[in-house]
């Protein structure tokens, strides 16, 4: 993989930033921590100072804003280990609001007596609304992360293809006003990957074949479900596992199509692992899962029970006497059985791919603010003849006329719904992430989990030691 990091590129003058600020909010993911120590690394060679806000925006509504200095005399903390998973600045899911402009003016009021003059946010699209209202009075840059991969775009000027409706009761809708472009190029893609989604697929992949031994083992159907909400990528990328059907949001489900082929799967080799995300609809495009609102003022949603709705309704379509006729089982049900990968998908020690390129997205961030960018996005780029690299791209290019972002679907020739699995177009792009996401450090710190200490000492958590470094603004 090519790796391109402009950390010779922006030198800080004497009259020019002394100290940025950066935090990590929303939910946790396995590269944060890499964010954070790339944006160090490059602060101590440009000798600017780096406080990092504790839990997210919500420092921002404590008159003491808890802070810690990142990298006193110009060197990195201690704590901050670019291998651990989450984030030692803590998180949180408080945003703010454009509309409390008294509550606006009070943050930047806070930052400005913190001596902060750029703040880097790391976070996704939840993130960038709440970071706008803050580019009104010092210069902000978001270093992305989501373990869903949909802060980004598959083309160019994609959001121009969504239009607003209202339905008879008012309420405001958003769809496209046409179908994606047929064709993708890889290269043109904004933000091709964002961090947290290798590791992501890293453990859901390797779910995905422990649950394929039990399947395998007792001539059972497993239906395994993933996160990335209406996003299908990381159920996509779920295809490492080797699962025999594969089910994302994009792509309505046909149940007839699935019946016959789990029917054949089931006939020969007698069990079956499909993969469903949890956003996937049915062919009248209503979500299988339970759906509720988020108290998130992005507008983000909680799905869940996606893998047992389908369920159900395999149990319905195949019958009991099916099962009996293999003496497999007394009902569907009892053959037919549903996991989740759950939050260990967001969780522990990122992947090589993410480390790297987390560091060199908060770099880049960093630049971004010393060259007096701001409202920004740093993204990781892909081309035939660079490989990975860095670049910009302003945050209003992920917004729709009406200032929405929308999440980054995976564009439907990345699938092939026939066979419900990655098309070639599809295992091109997952390639280029996965061919190298994988360090022999990742595969050494395996050995790790049995070590002996682990037996009688008790887990140090990184909060200890960080609380001994919060500062407060008096």
């Amino acid at each position: 993989m090519v790796v391109e990091h402009s950390l010779h590129d922006a030198t800080r003058k004497d009259d020019g930033m002394k100290r940025l600020g950066i935090l990590t909010a929303g939910g946790d993911t396995p590269a944060l921590n890499a964010t954070i120590h790339g944006a160090v690394v490059r602060a101590n060679q440009v000798q600017v100072e780096l406080i990092g806000l504790i839990k997210g925006f919500n420092s921002l509504f404590n008159p003491r804003v808890p802070h810690v200095h990142l990298n006193p005399l110009f060197q990195a903390i201690p704590e901050l280990d670019p291998t651990m998973g989450g984030t030692l600045l803590a998180a949180s899911r408080d945003y703010l609001d454009p509309d409390e402009k008294d509550v606006i003016r009070q943050v930047c009021d806070r930052l400005h007596r913190l001596g902060i003059e750029g703040l880097i946010c790391v976070g996704g699209d939840g993130t960038m609304n709440a970071m706008q209202p803050i580019a009104e009075c010092l210069p902000v840059i978001l270093a992305p992360k989501t373990i869903d991969n949909d802060l980004g775009l598959n083309y160019p000027g994609e959001p121009a293809e969504f239009e607003r409706t209202s339905d008879n009761s008012g309420r405001v809708k958003y769809g496209r006003n046409c179908a994606p472009r047929a064709e993708l190029q890889l290269d043109q893609m904004v933000n091709y990957v964002t961090p947290g989604y290798a590791t992501a697929v890293f453990v859901s992949a390797t779910g995905i074949q422990r649950v394929r031994t039990t399947a395998e083992s007792h001539r059972r159907i497993a239906i395994v479900e993933v996160m990335g909400r209406h996003s299908g990528f990381i159920a996509l990328g779920s295809a490492y596992g080797q699962p025999d059907m594969i089910l994302i949001p994009e792509s309505p489900i046909n149940l007839d199509r699935i019946v016959e082929r789990v029917r054949q799967l089931y006939e020969l080799q007698k069990h079956v692992v499909i993969v469903c995300g949890e956003g996937i609809v049915d062919e009248k495009g209503r979500e299988l899962g339970a759906e509720k609102e988020s108290t998130d003022p992005s507008g983000n949603k909680l799905l869940g029970g996606a893998a047992e709705a389908l369920r159900r309704q395999l149990a319905s379509r195949m019958g009991d006497q099916y099962f009996r006729d293999f003496r497999r089982g007394s009902t569907a049900t009892d053959v037919i059985f549903t996991r989740k990968i759950g939050h260990i998908q967001r969780g522990g020690r990122p992947v090589l791919f993410d480390r790297v390129h987390a560091a060199g997205l908060g770099a880049k961030a960093v630049d971004l603010l010393l060259a007096g960018r701001s409202n920004e996005v740093s993204t990781l780029q892909w081309s035939h003849a660079k490989g990975f690299f860095l670049d910009a791209c302003p945050g209003d290019d992920f917004r729709d006329r009406w200032g929405l972002i929308h999440a980054r679907q995976v564009h439907p020739c990345f699938y092939d719904a026939k066979n419900m699995k990655p098309s070639a177009a599809g295992i091109e792009y997952l390639m280029n992430i996965f061919n190298h996401a994988i360090g022999h450090d990742d595969v050494d710190s395996m050995r790790s989990t049995f070590d002996s200490g682990h037996l009688y000492q008790p887990y140090h958590s990184v909060n200890v030691d960080v609380g001994r470094r919060i500062q407060y603004l008096e």
